[in-house]
């Protein structure tokens, strides 16, 4: 299968966020989008045309996900990252941020202390503050062009009588791909203090050679009993705007009360085309997925050596996985809200501020360098001439 990643796709006009939604939620609508943590390459045309083939029948009603949906998922897993699932396991969620935010009212009560590790995706933090429990930072700490986890502090954290960890593995925005040494320290922990974990694993299939992504829950049976993983094709094969989502508890009561939650809120029907692209790309998915982190890669090379000779004030976190890229702008000397206004107002880059990501986000931004070569030069270029007219 050949796929053109280098083929400009013209977005605005189709209603998405990260074109159409920059004025509403950036305040500039006339900046290059490279925030929104969705990709401008076509999603595969094998999943497209097995939609289209669908949509063709002419009749949408409640669907049903049939076996051949789990059975997709359960041998990707195996197959992409040597991690033995059940079918009895998996949950369907209409995304990955509802799923955490249910398994936040499952399994706590308002009050109850869960800790995030920022700086992190964000709406982890909406997912306890909105639900009037307590939030507690486990900040991460960034060493030698790395973000790693802080144990003692986490130990300490736990000590507070935290019922929930919330983790993203691999980690957006800094992109560390977590080994099984780090992860199983921090499930120790967690085992030890009798702590539960909501794995984020969205990112897993989007990793970099020469590292490997550790399903949490993999690690053994003791961790996957206290863990909750959450897992979806959106990142990976630009299938957001489908709402589709899988959830993987081998814990037999922690699954009936995530469930239950599913049940009480009607929101676990899902949708045909979502079901349908699902187990699509989980099918097939292989030769492209292989393509694509050849793409990044070569993105990622472009970032680094652009920054290296045209932007030293600019330190590039180069990301273990994701397309999506930490840049560490301190030595700029602008504090958040003018680092912000440079890209925005002056590059005419959209990128997302680092503060939006919590503690030890400032003085940061996150590009995401999902899109054809030409669009990451154009946005560079831009930042270049921009930083040269202040001199």
């Amino acid at each position: 299968m050949n796929f053109d990643f280098d083929q400009l796709i013209e977005r605005t006009g189709s209603s998405c966020i990260k074109y159409d939604g920059m004025e509403k939620f950036l305040g500039a609508g006339d900046a290059l989008p490279m925030w929104v943590a969705d990709m401008d390459f076509l999603t595969p045309k094998y999943i497209t045309e097995a939609i289209i083939e669908r949509a063709h029948h002419g009749v949408f009603g409640y669907p049903l996900r049939e076996e051949s949906y789990f059975t997709s998922l359960v041998n990707w897993l195996e197959r992409r990252h040597q991690w033995s699932v059940d079918r009895d396991w998996i949950s369907f969620c209409p995304g990955v941020v509802p799923a955490v935010n249910l398994a936040v009212l499952a399994y706590t009560q308002p009050g109850d202390k869960i800790i995030v590790q920022p700086p992190v995706y964000f709406p982890f933090f909406t997912a306890v503050t909105d639900h009037k429990r307590s939030l507690l930072h486990n900040n991460l700490i960034m060493r030698e062009g790395r973000l790693y986890m802080d144990f003692e502090n986490l130990e300490a954290l736990a000590k507070e009588g935290a019922k929930m960890l919330i983790i993203s593995n691999p980690h957006n925005p800094g992109g560390s791909v977590w080994t099984s040494e780090e992860l199983s320290r921090m499930a120790e922990i967690c085992l030890k203090y009798n702590i539960l974990i909501i794995s984020d694993e969205i990112h897993c299939d989007l990793i970099f050679s020469p590292y490997k992504h550790i399903p949490l829950a993999s690690l053994s049976h003791e961790i996957s009993m206290i863990t909750i993983t959450t897992v979806a094709p959106s990142k990976t094969f630009n299938l957001s705007g489908l709402s589709t989502s899988s959830v993987i508890i081998e814990n037999d009561s922690l699954r009936r009360k995530f469930n239950a939650q599913l049940d009480h809120l009607h929101i676990g029907g899902g949708n045909i085309f979502g079901n349908i692209a699902s187990e699509e790309a989980y099918l097939h998915g292989d030769f492209y997925v292989d393509a694509l982190m050849e793409y990044l890669q070569g993105n990622v090379d472009t970032l680094i050596e652009f920054a290296s000779q045209y932007l030293p004030k600019i330190k590039v976190i180069r990301p273990e996985s994701t397309f999506l890229v930490w840049l560490d702008c301190r030595e700029t000397g602008l504090k958040d809200q003018d680092l912000n206004d440079f890209f925005l107002l002056e590059a005419k880059v959209g990128l997302n501020p680092g503060v939006m990501f919590g503690p030890g986000g400032e003085g940061y931004m996150r590009m995401n360098i999902g899109c054809p070569k030409a669009t990451l030069l154009k946005g560079l270029i831009q930042i270049r001439d921009t930083f040269a007219s202040h001199v």
